[in-house]
């Protein structure tokens, strides 16, 4: 499965962006779905996943209750609603893509940048 990313940018602290990962080449069904974020001179780290068939999300606490995580059946795409940002949300944001039941997330996108400012 191809995945692309996109719906970066900048945005002024306290404001909202959504982020969009598109599938290509087949569906996300039995998939888990998740973004990763990477800042400048951190490792990357998970921000949310969500399984496609169940719906079930799960978050990184410092995310919790501002980003949600959801899919598109009709775009085949999985978003992550972004509200209330922070200058430390600031990174590049991947999407990625695991079977349901492994623990590696075999499949990425290409990054997007998420700036945030103060």
């Amino acid at each position: 499965v191809q995945l692309q990313a996109s719906g970066g940018g900048l945005v002024q602290a306290g404001g909202s962006l959504r982020l969009s990962c598109a599938a290509s080449g087949r569906t996300f069904s039995g998939y888990r779905v998740g973004w990763f974020r990477q800042a400048p001179g951190k490792e990357r780290e998970f921000v949310a996943s969500i399984n496609w068939r169940t719906e079930n999300a799960r978050y990184e606490d410092s995310v919790k209750g501002r980003f949600a995580i959801s899919r598109d059946n009709a775009k085949n795409a999985v978003s992550l609603q972004m509200n209330s940002l922070k200058v430390e949300d600031t990174a590049v944001y991947f999407c990625a893509a695991r079977v349901v039941g492994q623990a590696e997330y075999n499949y990425w996108g290409q990054g997007t940048q998420v700036t945030v400012s103060s």
